[in-house]
């Protein structure tokens, strides 16, 4: 690990994320290893929400069953240690409220969660498996 991944794993633990990740992969019963980059993989999530194939929770990256060959991914892998390195910055747990916001401001503007959603934009979108969506036009009075 770089000093920078410690840090952001020193920071995590600090504020609970990562303990919250840790928690959500036992109890979903999940296998966890350790995977790049400092993270913690967690193999076999299968609860209904969030849909994705991939999140994270701290330093904790949950897969679901389908999706286990991510872990090997080192695209995808940096996509969520840049979301990890936004819960050190968030200072934890704030980060989900925050994010959830980002999501709806995204979909109210381009009907996907993701597009103009400013954590994917920084996590990168692409890396993250996302493809861009247009604003959508606005209504106007006649």
């Amino acid at each position: 690990m770089t000093a920078g991944e410690r840090l952001r794993s020193y920071l995590n633990l600090i504020n609970l994320s990562t303990l919250v990740g840790l928690a959500v992969a036992k109890a979903a019963g999940c296998s966890l290893q350790h995977g790049p980059r400092g993270l913690l993989v967690a193999q076999g999530y299968t609860w209904p929400t969030p849909k994705a194939a991939a999140f994270t929770l701290g330093n904790v990256v949950l897969l679901r069953p389908a999706a286990t060959h991510l872990a090997a991914n080192p695209v995808l892998m940096g996509h969520e240690a840049r979301h990890s390195t936004q819960y050190a910055c968030c200072l934890g747990l704030p980060f989900l409220p925050l994010y959830g916001t980002a999501a709806l401001w995204s979909l109210l503007r381009t009907g996907d969660p993701a597009s103009r959603n400013i954590f994917e934009r920084w996590a990168g979108l692409r890396e993250g498996g996302y493809s861009e969506r247009p604003l959508r036009r606005r209504r106007t009075r006649d």
